[in-house]
């Protein structure tokens, strides 16, 4: 089933005279419960898509159709309720309050989102349920990234968009982390989308996509992704 359509999608960004487009015409197609990789140099556009999917940006034109709703057109509190409903995001900073335990960070849904998951379940699931009542500033750099997974999945979302999530960890403590992105699609359905510019994760794919100067310059689908381990970091 298709989770995410893009449809002749433009987002032109215009300071003074310079007109930049950091998306062009894109039309793009995605399956629910696929773990994605999206590659591409700095500057390509990548974050402009994940922002565009997130519904923190609205594009220039075309359409944007997650799970059959178009969000372009959308008003702010509808994508709001978009947001809290249906997208988590997971970041390479892991953005977890330093004043709030564990738990309490990633409770924090709880009160937005209409269909969230058990705080306490999801820390057991990844292993942090010894650390629930610690602070941030207490556990690892993995550790807190987990913490920040586990927020994300609290909203039980249908996709989770991840911007650079291993970019602060060390790659033995990052294959963790991939580890628990990948269970989370094969085991609960979710579709991962991950930006990324480290070619190894790709392999790890069910698609990889190609982004360059805007525009989507190719669409890999790997029908035998490898797991984690078999990867050569």
């Amino acid at each position: 089933m298709k989770i995410v359509e893009f449809k002749d999608v433009t987002r032109t960004y215009v300071t003074g005279e310079h007109v930049q487009n950091a998306l062009s015409n894109v039309d793009l197609e995605l399956e629910d419960g696929k773990f994605v990789v999206i590659l591409g140099p700095s500057g390509a556009g990548k974050s402009t898509f994940l922002n565009l999917l997130g519904g923190l940006d609205n594009p220039t034109s075309g359409q944007i159709i997650v799970d059959g709703t178009d969000i372009s057109t959308l008003t702010n509190d509808q994508l709001a309720d978009y947001r809290a409903a249906k997208v988590g995001f997971i970041f390479q900073s892991y953005n977890l309050i330093p004043t709030l335990t564990v738990l309490e960070n990633v409770s924090l849904v709880d009160e937005i989102a209409p269909d969230h998951m058990s705080a306490e379940e999801l820390l057991k699931e990844v292993g942090l349920d010894d650390h629930a009542h610690q602070f941030p500033h207490e556990l690892s750099g993995g550790e807190q990234q987990r913490v920040s997974i586990c927020r994300a999945l609290a909203k039980n979302p249908k996709i989770l968009l991840c911007d650079e999530p291993t970019g602060a960890l060390d790659s033995e403590t990052g294959v963790v982390v991939l580890k628990l992105l990948l269970k989370m699609a094969r085991d609960h359905g979710k579709t991962i989308i991950i930006v990324t510019h480290n070619q190894n994760i790709a392999k790890m794919a069910d698609v990889v996509i190609h982004i360059r100067s805007g525009k989507v310059t190719s669409v890999e689908e790997q029908p035998h992704p490898l797991a984690a381990e078999e990867v050569d970091w």
